[in-house]
């Protein structure tokens, strides 16, 4: 599936997705774990943080819930589910922006934030950009040094346990569940495939290291996901200058 078509699949699903991934056992929680990870005590007093990928505010609201001193830019490419991000009731600490995340520059994030984020946090993003990479680099170029990024990410490549587990899930579950709740099932066969073929833990801690992230490590989410999803951090350098 094309990069465009998967956001116009997203646009579709927007009105049913907050009841899918509330079917989820531990979806919201472990949001919140992954968010924990990112430190909130190191990020400073009023710490500006962009929630790439934000989709429906779900991740967003994990942010807030950790870090609530922040001011939050949430991003996401899909109309649809900014639509609904936007309508829940939000502080003015957070705000939501139409954009590909790989597509941001140190400009706009001083317009929109008022200066580099301390944080970068990206839910289910690097799997959906066509240029895992690209984006990697984007979100370095978004952090002052010493930033941290965190990535909550599913990756099963490297276990065939976690293969199967995740094949069962999404044919048993996922695929049935999101075809009654929004009439389609395309995103969600494309959700179960992408999976599969996306990197395993080892090669996305490669490329955050390929990126000029430092202090790179994993940890697993705990239940039935356990290793399926995955939280990802690093750092930039302290060292990093402008346009490093």
């Amino acid at each position: 599936m094309k990069h465009g078509t998967v956001t116009d699949e997203f646009d579709r699903a927007a009105d049913a997705y907050d009841r899918l991934v509330a079917a989820n056992p531990g979806y919201h929680a472990h949001l919140r774990v992954s968010a924990r990870r990112l430190g909130a005590d190191s990020l400073g007093p009023r710490p500006r943080v962009l929630d790439l990928g934000c989709g429906t505010g779900a991740s967003t609201a994990a942010l807030l819930e950790t870090v609530p001193s922040a001011r939050i830019a949430g991003v996401d490419a899909s109309q649809g589910m900014l639509e609904r991000a936007r309508a829940k009731d939000w502080p003015s600490s957070v705000s939501f922006h139409r954009a590909r995340a790989e597509e941001l520059t140190p400009a706009w994030a001083e317009r929109e934030l008022g200066g580099p984020a301390d944080a970068v946090f990206g839910a289910y993003l690097l799997r959906n950009c066509p240029d895992p990479d690209a984006l990697l680099e984007t979100a370095v170029s978004l952090l002052r040094p010493g930033g941290r990024l965190v990535l909550h990410e599913y990756s099963v490549a490297d276990s065939a346990a976690a293969r199967a587990v995740w094949t069962a899930v999404c044919w048993s579950v996922v695929i049935p569940a999101g075809r009654t709740l929004t009439g389609r099932a395309d995103l969600f066969r494309y959700l179960w495939r992408s999976v599969l073929e996306f990197d395993g833990r080892r090669e996305v801690l490669a490329r955050m290291r390929r990126a000029g992230l430092e202090c790179v490590a994993s940890a697993p989410l705990p239940g039935w996901q356990y290793g399926i999803t995955h939280t990802f951090a690093g750092k930039r350098s302290e060292e990093a200058g402008d346009g490093s």
